[in-house]
């Protein structure tokens, strides 16, 4: 009795018009195109209208949060800054191709070379993010763990993925970009986040947030005479510890440091959370999605056996040969298709090859 295929069914018209829609661009399933229109979309639409703060002194400058050009405008942070969105806002815009199947169908050159552009970028990326990690926002010591902790996952992401490939395991390297993609993409919803949790806390109105004198008299600019009368402290010899000094951070009273404060003391557990929430989502996902790693598995059996890989099926990082699952076998369709014969290879080991019939 043939296995119930919803796919086969007589589809009414809403479903016809979407298949009509999605198919040519090669999606199979339902679900995966309103997704990719949803998390592709975000991602898309975000480094667009980021795109124009890759010009430093005019666009980034002014559209920056409070007091952040004061950090950014020159040395190191500078480098930083200019390198890390110079590489991740491509990055997170020709990631979005990666998954678009009629691209990997019929231009299969372009999804390769796109995926080394990508893991390249995103690797610079890390590096410039990590630069800034010590001034962006502050610099707190959330904010600077969670920049920590996301270039280690979004690194060791590109790393398994790109090992996955090389040994032709799809079924991995299918995971391990989905995740890396989506850990990176927490910085949108670090966004949302964190203006949610600066205006609670300027609702509670009693968090403070230590800043350096330079960087409030930066924001003040051509009012310095307000600044020298709200701040008197940072004017008075011996009155601050190192040049800092304590603000409330709350958007109620107007002030751009006010909203910096708000915003900064936000940004780090907004960004755990963010993190959290896109590493345990792709994960979800992952496991509603056994059928699709199953039969990219055995595409990958197929071609590592073609290949002359030795344990095919299992070439690439699987919990069935790194763990304690048991050993995958391939459906026995497969298996008749693609027969195994024992060969000694050149050091005179044995090693699992496809017989000459399987590869007509």
């Amino acid at each position: 009795m043939a296995a119930y295929d919803p796919e086969q069914e007589a589809p009414n018209g809403f479903v016809r018009f979407w298949r009509k829609v999605y198919r040519p661009m090669g999606f199979r399933k339902g679900y995966n195109f309103p997704l990719w229109i949803i998390f592709a979309g975000a991602m898309i639409g975000f480094c667009l209208a980021r795109f124009q703060y890759l010009d430093i002194n005019g666009k980034f400058a002014q559209g920056v949060a409070p007091g952040e050009w004061f950090w950014y405008r020159a040395g190191i942070y500078r480098v930083g800054i200019i390198l890390h969105l110079a590489t991740v806002l491509p990055a997170g815009f020709l990631s979005c191709f990666q998954f678009i199947p009629v691209i990997r169908y019929k231009w299969l050159i372009f999804h390769r070379i796109n995926g080394y552009i990508f893991i390249v970028l995103m690797a610079l990326g890390n590096i410039g993010a990590l630069m800034v990690a010590r001034r962006a926002y502050d610099g707190t010591l959330a904010t600077q763990t969670m920049v920590g902790a996301a270039a280690i996952m979004i690194t060791i992401g590109l790393a398994m993925a790109y090992y996955n490939i090389k040994r032709l395991q799809i079924d991995q390297h299918r995971a391990w970009m989905l995740r890396t993609v989506f850990y990176a993409g927490f910085i949108i919803t670090i966004r949302i986040i964190m203006i949610i949790s600066a205006l609670i806390i300027s609702q509670q109105g009693e968090n403070y947030i230590s800043m350096s004198c330079d960087e409030i008299s930066f924001m003040y600019k051509d009012k310095q005479a307000s600044y020298k009368a709200l701040y008197p402290q940072c004017n008075t010899p011996n009155m601050t510890r190192e040049g800092q000094t304590s603000v409330l951070a709350s958007f109620n009273d107007g002030s751009a440091v006010g909203v910096k404060a708000a915003l900064s003391i936000s940004f780090g557990s907004a960004g755990w959370i963010a993190l959290w929430l896109h590493a345990i989502g792709v994960e979800i996902y992952l496991a509603l999605t056994p059928a699709e790693s199953e039969r990219l598995r055995v595409v990958s059996y197929e071609r590592q056996l073609e290949a002359g890989f030795d344990h095919p099926g299992s070439a690439g990082l699987t919990v069935d040969r790194w763990g304690d699952a048991p050993k995958w076998q391939p459906p026995a369709r497969t298996s008749e298709m693609y027969p195994l014969k024992k060969s000694p290879n050149v050091s005179g080991e044995i090693h699992m090859e496809s017989s000459p019939s399987s590869s007509q």
